[in-house]
């Protein structure tokens, strides 16, 4: 039963050391530098958060592919659109699209909506809220990306950490999460160093 033990936990990874792995090539696997380059021929484009059709759209063929079953399944337009404008702090939205012949100069993609984040700028950090991504396009592991984008974000903003929302040990859903380390967890005595190592043994 040791091995089934849970504990909800909040989680930030720190932008700081994850970048210096970066520059070393130890950033991350090679599993996530290969995410990176699958991805280069995407941008994400940061605005203020303002829900669209299209957006929605998207939003609903991923809860309706991934989700069918989960707790946001039968949420409306107007349920999603509340959950993006609905915000007393500086709530952002990055919609990710594909490169363009102009992207240099607009800094913006082209074409169809591939994925989006909504994202809460905040004084110590980018706090991830919710992203979602077409789901036809597993194979690019667009959340590993989309969270690998922000943390790039973070380090430019001056920003030492980004969070990552909650984690459950022992959820295989939540698992992809300790992949971004070092990280803290918030704990009884504030946020604390994790040692994924000592909890899982």
């Amino acid at each position: 039963m040791h091995g089934l033990r849970r504990r909800a936990a909040s989680e930030r990874a720190v932008v700081d050391h994850l970048q210096r792995r970066r520059d070393h090539a130890d950033l991350a696997s090679r599993n996530m530098r290969r995410v990176i380059q699958r991805n280069a021929d995407l941008i994400g484009a940061m605005h203020d958060a303002q829900p669209s059709t299209e957006q929605y759209s998207l939003f609903r063929a991923y809860l309706d592919a991934r989700h069918r079953r989960g707790g946001m399944s039968d949420m409306t337009v107007l349920d999603y659109a509340m959950m993006v404008e609905d915000t007393h702090v500086d709530t952002k939205i990055i919609e990710y699209r594909r490169r363009g012949p102009d992207t240099f100069i607009t800094g913006k993609g082209q074409g169809e909506l591939i994925a989006v984040a909504l994202t809460d700028k905040m004084a110590d950090g980018l706090s991830m809220v919710y992203s979602y991504f077409n789901p036809d396009l597993e194979d690019r592991s667009l959340g590993t990306f989309m969270i690998l984008d922000h943390i790039a974000r973070a380090k430019a903003m001056g920003l030492p950490h980004v969070y990552l929302g909650y984690w459950v040990n022992g959820s295989r859903k939540m698992s992809y999460k300790m992949r971004f380390m070092p990280q803290e967890h918030l704990g009884p005595k504030g946020w604390e160093r994790y040692d994924h190592e000592a909890v899982s043994r």
